[in-house]
């Protein structure tokens, strides 16, 4: 079963989605506070994170940069509807993906679902490593290397990556990335490409050779 931790100081609520992720075969973790959030996260060894912002003891950003410092875990956040600044921070620090509250336990785990998607074993077609110049990737060990340097990507920073490396010479829109690698349409100001492009163009950018080389992740249209 996948097991998930959900984090998060609101009691009814996490009562509330526990007992939908149970109805649908999840194992449920849970925590009310930062600091529990934290050991738990490194001890029980989760499948997948949701993480509130808005927490005591720890904040819900302070907490996905303490599990960021040893875990690519996928991580998805939970912010007040607006709340633009935590969800771009969050992004920035390595966050998966994102679900505004108040959110139903149904769209939860819509969102949870599709991660896990692009997280899944590729298909025997798609197993073989992909190389763009001095970039490679191997999407069934989800590892990526840039002149023969290990990367270190989130879950969706490597959704994305992939999907630009196939698509090598071609525009990708950010539409189209989005329901590709993050399993969910675009939505309307959405910035959560952006900043995990962002995000992988400075990562791209410190690895030897890469100041004047090609990437692929630089040329893609915005719809």
């Amino acid at each position: 079963m996948t097991k998930v931790l959900l984090i998060d100081d609101d009691v009814e609520l996490v009562k509330l989605i526990r007992e939908y992720l149970l109805q649908e075969n999840f194992e449920v973790e849970t925590a009310h506070d930062g600091e529990t959030g934290v050991v738990y996260a490194e001890s029980l060894a989760p499948d997948l994170v949701v993480l509130d912002v808005m927490m005591p003891k720890l904040n819900g950003i302070e907490v996905l940069r303490r599990i960021r410092a040893g875990s690519n875990v996928p991580i998805l956040m939970l912010t007040a509807k607006g709340d633009d600044e935590h969800r771009i921070v969050g992004l920035e620090l390595g966050a998966d993906d994102y679900v505004p509250k108040p959110c139903t336990p149904r769209e939860l785990v819509a969102r949870i679902r599709a991660i896990l998607r692009r997280m899944a074993p590729a298909s025997q077609d798609q197993q073989a490593q992909i190389s763009v110049g001095e970039l490679t990737i191997w999407p069934e060990r989800r590892l990526v290397e840039w002149a023969g340097e290990p990367v270190n990507l989130t879950s969706t920073e490597f959704n994305l990556l992939e999907v630009l490396v196939r698509q090598a010479g071609r525009v990708v829109s950010k539409s189209d990335l989005s329901t590709l690698a993050l399993g969910r349409p675009l939505s309307r100001f959405d910035r959560t490409i952006d900043v995990h492009l962002s995000s992988i163009r400075q990562k791209l950018g410190t690895m030897p050779m890469a100041a004047n080389a090609y990437r692929p992740c630089t040329a893609w249209a915005i719809n």
